[in-house]
């Protein structure tokens, strides 16, 4: 075991997070962490990288066990070139550079300097330093950052910063890695270089992820729920067979829970009743202590929240009767998606395009990319990020005058409603508190909106009421993928472009947007590095390069 984890208390104000978080990690274990967005899953890294330490519990690591994680924030680090902020986050380079640097001007005939020095040379070499920052460019290159090894860290992207917290991790040597949120801006060749390193790693990895092709490779999943944790062995379709039996169980013994409440309840009433005819003291004593007891048992038992109960849609459908009909009950709320559904379709090409080729400068970014829409159908754009996908979709689309058109045509149906999902949410509602930006979303396309719409879009996508005056710019990842969603179902569209739109979801609000673009009647066009996303979809495949 390298990592013993114990958490009894953790809150946030008057809100516990966290109540008993238990579990620990053996030497080279791959371990995937989910759960619910806002469950706690970052809030639990930070624990563990002593970031955070307003807790109860206990964080045991095995002595002289390396821990790295990928950082979120990078406010300290000055004008560090990516290649420095790389080199400074692997454990003993730093220190072994100086020794090798500075010790043969000033050790002199000092022996244990002189034998500190060796030892460094060799461990030096051990580690693999004479050539790490050859390895460190290649794996930039590999994750298509080529050249930006001198570059200051400060001035990179938010997608790009997290690609070099990937390369960090992989450099890093550590006994354990705490890998937060990984492929949400990789592209497909990338995230494969990802698991390929999850895969033959000898350090134990602990992965925040949704992604089914990252969870399909870990030997454990750790689920947070209910301020508890519940570990899986196995990966994520080894999960999602347990969770099934699982979560059966739970709402057993929370039926059981509720049949016993009611009968408390008869029980308090008929104790009091009793106590009241009784004329005997002893008598009255024994039904007063009995009314107690049971009021006693009653009270713990209601201040027991409701677990939280999911099951996937394909084991769901699998479940017998009994069970099912207890899940129909008892299933935890999801995000509600309302998409146009019309067998009349009119099988017309909404999109197509000819022998196109785009660009911004001199030379056109891809080939000549052909294809063509047609209502009903998906379609998936595919290529390497920066290869000119979000170029192409955005000329079609006519939303950047600056593309330059070096040759071929493309044709839009101007009639119909597009819904769009980008990657990031517009700048323009970050000041905007979460009410203020749903009205806005609705006013800017001049369509109608209530105060009770927008109550009810907040309950559809699991906001609630003390996020009602949260700016925009402090939801986090898996709240702004919500209102995304508000924004690109508003006009109710006939065709949907989405970039990217499993980022930040977690896994019960995936399968609740795959389930509703399966029985979408409009025309959907896509890119996503989700292999299970992918295959939901279908659809013929463009690639840009």
């Amino acid at each position: 075991m390298i990592a013993d984890i114990k958490i009894t208390e953790k809150s946030f104000g008057a809100k516990q997070l966290m109540s008993d978080v238990n579990f620990s990690v053996d030497d080279g274990e791959k371990v995937g962490v989910i759960g619910r967005n806002g469950i706690g899953k970052s809030t639990l890294f930070s624990i563990l990288t002593g970031n955070d330490t307003d807790f109860s519990g206990e964080i045991i690591f095995r002595r002289g066990t390396v821990v790295v994680s990928t950082a979120q924030e990078h406010h300290s680090v000055n004008d560090d070139t990516v290649l420095q902020y790389i080199l400074a986050g692997l454990p003993e380079y730093r220190e072994l550079s100086r020794v090798i640097t500075t010790y043969p001007e000033t050790m002199g005939d000092d022996m244990d300097k002189i034998n500190h020095y060796s030892e460094s040379l060799q461990r030096f070499g051990d580690k693999g330093f004479y050539n790490i920052e050859e390895q460190i460019e290649r794996e930039l290159d590999n994750f298509q950052l080529s050249g930006l090894g001198g570059r200051q860290l400060s001035t990179l992207s938010g997608g790009q910063k997290r690609l070099v917290e990937v390369v960090k991790i992989m450099h890093a040597q550590s006994q354990l890695a705490l890998v937060d949120e990984p492929t949400n801006h990789m592209d497909y060749i990338a995230k494969q270089q990802f698991v390929d390193w999850i895969k033959s790693a000898k350090e134990a990895v602990l992965v925040i992820t949704h992604d089914r092709d990252v969870l399909k490779e870990v030997d454990r999943i750790i689920e947070l729920k209910d301020g508890s944790t519940i570990s899986y062995k196995g990966n994520y379709d080894d999960y999602l067979r347990q969770n099934t039996t699982n979560t059966g169980a739970m709402m057993d013994e929370f039926v059981t829970i509720e049949k016993r409440i009611k009968n408390l309840k008869e029980k308090v009433i008929d104790y009091q009743r009793l106590k009241e005819k009784s004329r005997n003291p002893s008598t009255i004593q024994k039904f007063k202590r009995l009314e107690m007891t049971s009021r006693k048992e009653l009270a713990d038992l209601q201040s027991k929240e409701k677990p939280t109960f999911w099951i996937d849609k394909e084991s769901a459908a699998q479940l017998n009767y009994k069970v099912a009909a207890n899940y129909d009950k008892f299933k935890t709320k999801n995000i509600r998606l309302s998409v146009a559904q019309d067998d009349s379709r009119s099988r017309h090409t909404l999109v197509e395009a000819k022998n196109l080729q785009l660009g911004y400068g001199d030379e056109p970014l891809f080939g000549a990319v052909s294809l063509a829409l047609i209502e009903g159908e998906s379609l998936e754009i595919r290529g390497r990020n920066g290869a000119g996908k979000t170029t192409l979709i955005k000329y079609i689309l006519g939303r950047d005058e600056a593309i330059n058109k070096f040759s071929g045509e493309s044709d839009i149906d101007r009639s119909i409603r597009i819904g769009i999902y980008d990657q990031e949410i517009s700048p323009a509602y970050f000041k905007l508190p979460l009410i203020e930006a749903i009205e806005r979303i609705y006013l800017d396309q001049n369509l109608s909106i209530t105060t009770t719409k927008i109550r009810q879009l907040m309950s559809d996508y699991l906001f609630t009421e003390g996020d009602i005056q949260v700016p925009v710019s402090r939801l986090s990842g898996g709240q702004k993928a919500r209102l995304q969603l508000i924004r690109m179902l508003s006009s109710e569209p006939q065709l949907l472009v989405l970039d990217e739109p499993t980022n930040h979801l977690d896994l019960p609000s995936i399968e609740e947007l795959e389930s509703a673009l399966k029985n979408f009647s409009g025309a959907i066009l896509y890119v996503s590095h989700d292999g299970y996303f992918r295959s939901v979809l279908g659809g013929d495949v463009v690639e840009v390069k």
